[in-house]
């Protein structure tokens, strides 16, 4: 019985099904938004190329 009581009063799982919604939450959002997130990639690297070779 001590075990069981010690198992529900344990919270390191907690932390780990947090972990696991947030690491849900940030894959969805990207899968959302992947279009304008590669846009904004490419515009930035197309820029840090043109500046580049400025220098």
């Amino acid at each position: 019985m001590k075990e069981l009581s010690a198992f529900w009063k344990e919270e390191d799982a907690v932390a780990v099904v947090e972990v696991i919604l947030i690491l849900v939450v940030l894959i969805a959002l990207v899968v959302i938004f992947k279009k304008q997130l590669v846009s904004l990639v490419n515009d930035i690297l197309s820029k840090i190329t043109k500046e580049s070779k400025n220098i």
